[in-house]
């Protein structure tokens, strides 16, 4: 999928795609110069067309033009996001940037406005954790606002994401092979000390994801699980500096690879969120050599990676085993993300 970062003048406002925001929102061609020198999402099909436009920026005070007015806050206005719908994911792949921004904004809420016929994109706001506190009315019509808590009560692990609980759940260590982990993960995290998953917009950057794996164990997982990605060594080096903690994610779901009745029916169930491709799928259906299917959203990357050397002798993990599926302490899996400087607001850590 083709998302770019890009500066508003480098956009085409002449594309089809903005006729709609151009009828529904007189002032927008103005606005949209305006924005010159700022940068939005921009979502490009194989024609070279927009499918998708995400804007977003950081507003400290009262919201004074919805009603009921929203208090003094810091928070993520969604600008503007519009998503022509083709099959693709990519209205969950906007979420996460809008969530990416928000922790890296470090703000207390997200909110957006909407008009009441875009049943799909409200739909898929309030999947997500958003609430109609209100509406907001202008010469344009009246349309419904929608409010996020970053870090509000935990209700579940889709709609309380990007938080993940740790009170009630258990935490594992998920070990994947460095070709695995590309795939599955932006790879940002482990080019510099400093990853920007802001500014990362490869396809592997959404909330939802499914991989397959044979490791001992892993039958016990349960939804709201959570799992320590863990990259193993590149083979660049020694494996005590080279082999690092990267993410944290939560499970949605396990299923043996015996539960789905057909292979249309696995197919479906992971061609959708795997890293895998469609002959690679195939290839696991007919040998069963991966029988543990699991779900998982990606909640955070770890800003540092943290190595296994630090994690052996700083956090206690035991290195005489083998770090595949390991079940890990609250303790552990607490302070792995500390030394991986994460937000520990993000994490909740009582009943």
């Amino acid at each position: 999928m083709n998302l770019e970062h890009l500066q508003f003048k480098d956009i085409n406002l002449a594309d089809p795609f903005f006729d709609s925001l151009k009828a529904n929102y007189q002032e927008f061609p103005i606005w949209f110069a305006k924005k010159a020198d700022d940068r939005a999402y921009v979502f490009k099909n194989d024609q070279g067309t927009i499918d998708g436009f995400l804007y977003v920026k950081v507003e400290v005070g009262p919201v004074a033009d919805v009603a009921p007015v929203l208090p003094p806050a810091r928070r993520l206005k969604v600008g503007t996001m519009k998503i022509n719908a083709h099959g693709t994911k990519l209205g969950e792949r906007f979420i996460k940037k809008i969530f990416d921004h928000a922790i890296f904004e470090k703000v207390d809420e997200v909110y957006v406005t909407v008009f009441s016929e875009h049943g799909p994109l409200i739909g898929l706001l309030e999947r997500y954790g958003f609430r109609n506190v209100g509406t907001k009315t202008s010469k344009n019509g009246t349309e419904q606002v929608f409010v996020k808590q970053l870090r509000g009560a935990y209700e579940d692990v889709v709609r309380s994401y990007p938080l993940v609980r740790l009170s009630q759940e258990r935490a594992y260590l998920l070990a994947l092979y460095p070709q695995w982990h590309t795939r599955l993960l932006p790879d940002s995290i482990l080019k510099t000390e400093d990853a920007d998953v802001v500014q990362d917009v490869s396809h592997t950057n959404s909330i939802h994801k499914v991989y397959l794996a044979a490791m001992s164990g892993m039958d016990a997982l349960k939804r709201g699980d959570v799992l320590l990605i863990y990259r193993t060594s590149d083979q660049q080096g020694p494996a005590h500096y080279r082999s690092v903690a990267t993410s944290a994610c939560v499970v949605e779901e396990y299923r043996p690879i015996y539960s789905f009745k057909t292979q249309e029916d696995f197919l479906a169930y992971c061609r959708p969120y795997s890293v895998f491709e469609e002959h690679e799928l195939l290839g696991f259906w007919k040998h069963k050599k991966y029988p543990h299917v699991i779900r998982f959203t990606y909640n955070i990357a770890l800003k540092k990676r943290v190595t296994r050397k630090v994690m052996i002798e700083e956090l206690g993990l035991e290195g005489n085993v083998r770090w595949g599926f390991l079940p890990l302490s609250h303790k552990q899996f607490l302070n792995v993300l500390r030394k991986g400087l994460v937000d520990e607001s993000l994490v909740v850590n009582k009943a």
